[in-house]
């Protein structure tokens, strides 16, 4: 059975969690990270140098970084239907989880962490107010991205919308003020719908 290192609150432990329950692997999972610990101890050191999470097991076979697990756990699970076998559409699915983490990431984490993570005598609201800006700005990308579009790599849910669907709950959760994103608003609503995103990612922001 698939082992599973990492704790619920973590967006990239999501990525694993939402995509396992869409397609109904079965796994054993671990409390790991932050209060947790275990990160550090020498035994998960040796199958992760990293101390993050998630880590998986699979039948001995040892894969950390979130989306190289998505993209494992897809291809070997759904290789033509989440892991898409058109090789344009794979590659448009790609470039998203990889916008997700590289670009938006680095705007949202900086709003996460103050609204979230940040008592709020220390936040500095002059900070606080050009995140969210630069939150807003980067989100149109994903705005014109949608243009036409059900999901981010065409007109199937694929394993593009997972890493870009964790941040946009939280983009939306989060007590922030938002442009008009119609696009967006449009897809989160699909997603939304979705048995999977329920469970595993509209959860209260810790």
């Amino acid at each position: 059975m698939l082992k599973l290192w990492g704790r619920v609150n973590s967006s990239n432990v999501q990525k694993v969690l939402w995509l396992c329950e869409e397609l109904n692997i079965p796994y054993e999972r671990t409390e790991a990270g932050m209060q947790f610990g275990v990160v550090n101890e020498p035994a998960y050191r040796t199958m992760n140098p990293n101390g993050r999470v998630p880590t998986i097991d699979d039948e001995g076979f040892v894969l950390w970084e979130s989306n190289a697990i998505v993209r494992y756990l897809a291809a070997k699970h759904a290789p033509n239907a989440l892991y898409p076998a058109d090789l344009k559409v794979r590659a448009d699915a790609d470039r998203w989880m990889d916008w997700a983490t590289s670009t938006l990431g680095g705007v949202i984490v900086p709003v996460f962490w103050t609204l979230i993570r940040t008592p709020a005598e220390k936040r500095d609201a002059t900070k606080l107010a050009a995140d969210v800006k630069a939150l807003g700005d980067v989100m149109g990308a994903l705005e014109q991205g949608l243009q036409g579009r059900k999901y981010v790599a065409g007109d199937a849910f694929s394993i593009g919308d997972i890493p870009v669907g964790i941040n946009t709950y939280r983009f939306f959760a989060l007590d922030i003020a938002r442009p008009s994103l119609p696009n967006v608003e449009a897809w989160y609503k699909r997603l939304c719908e979705r048995p999977a995103y329920q469970k595993w990612i509209m959860k209260p922001l810790t």
